[in-house]
């Protein structure tokens, strides 16, 4: 069933999708969150869902020797996504500290979750480094700028893919923890008071303007995220590598996760 043909909540929906994935996957998931922008708080007015879900397969299944697809992928229509991550890849992400992941985590939007996920992500916030995160969102910040925000009329939804990773770079910078997921949250705290109505008054007009629509580049935000992406490239640099090598509490709460 898509989205359109749908006659309840997308909320309802969604749930009834995930009980349809466990069926059809045997598998128990344990979180499911919103991702992208509606979660990040600037949707558009057409913006699609993006559910994203960790789960877990019955133990038997971890211990054929066959390989196994470790992520499911139902997609639906252009409004409605979902697909997620087997928890065992999700826990060795966890140990890279894949930023990603750490969002799906802190995602303001939860469709569902579980007490054993409180337990997972409680163990998994150990393994969350300053350097691999900030080099993430300052390479996810300089790709979008670079590919969609140098030219005469731009879309303005890509200004908050590249300011949205370069105050998460702030956040982290000064506080040393996963940065929030919403814009407003991080736009608050460390957004430069210069630049706070500007960004307002830009979020504003975004959210009343559809995907594709483009607008006069603001050379004024432009200049500040070109500083921006110099200095953290500086800082990133020269920062020590702090992420957590061992996997013995990652390794133990996988197997807990596992017994019947």
């Amino acid at each position: 069933m898509k989205y359109k043909d749908y006659e309840g909540s997308v909320n309802d929906l969604i749930l009834l999708k995930l009980k349809e994935i466990e069926t059809a996957h045997h598998v128990k998931i344990l979180h499911a969150i919103e991702s992208g922008s509606r979660a990040w708080g600037f949707a558009s007015p057409d913006s699609d869902y993006d559910v994203r879900l960790i789960y877990v397969r019955p133990q038997n299944d971890y211990l054929k020797l066959q390989p196994k697809q470790d992520f499911i992928e139902w997609a639906l229509d252009e409004t409605l996504d979902i697909n997620g991550w087997d928890l065992s890849k999700a826990l060795q992400h966890f140990h890279k500290s894949n930023a990603t992941l750490f969002e799906w985590a802190n995602s303001p939007v939860v469709y569902y979750t579980t007490p054993a996920w409180q337990q997972i992500y409680g163990v998994a916030q150990r393994y969350f480094s300053c350097k691999s995160s900030m080099y993430h969102y300052y390479g996810t910040a300089r790709k979008n700028y670079h590919e969609h925000l140098t030219n005469d009329f731009v879309k303005y939804k890509k200004y908050f893919y590249v300011l949205r990773p370069i105050l998460a770079c702030r956040w982290i910078e000064q506080k040393s923890c996963p940065p929030p997921v919403l814009f407003e949250e991080l736009a608050n705290e460390v957004l430069p008071p210069a630049y706070k109505e500007l960004v307002q008054n830009l979020l504003k007009t975004k959210m009343q303007m559809l995907e594709s629509e483009k607008a006069p580049r603001i050379d004024a935000l432009n200049a500040y995220i070109v500083k921006e992406l110099h200095y953290y490239k500086e800082a990133i640099d020269t920062m020590h590598d702090d992420r957590t090598p061992d996997w013995d509490a990652l390794n133990d709460i996988f197997i807990h996760m596992l017994e019947p």
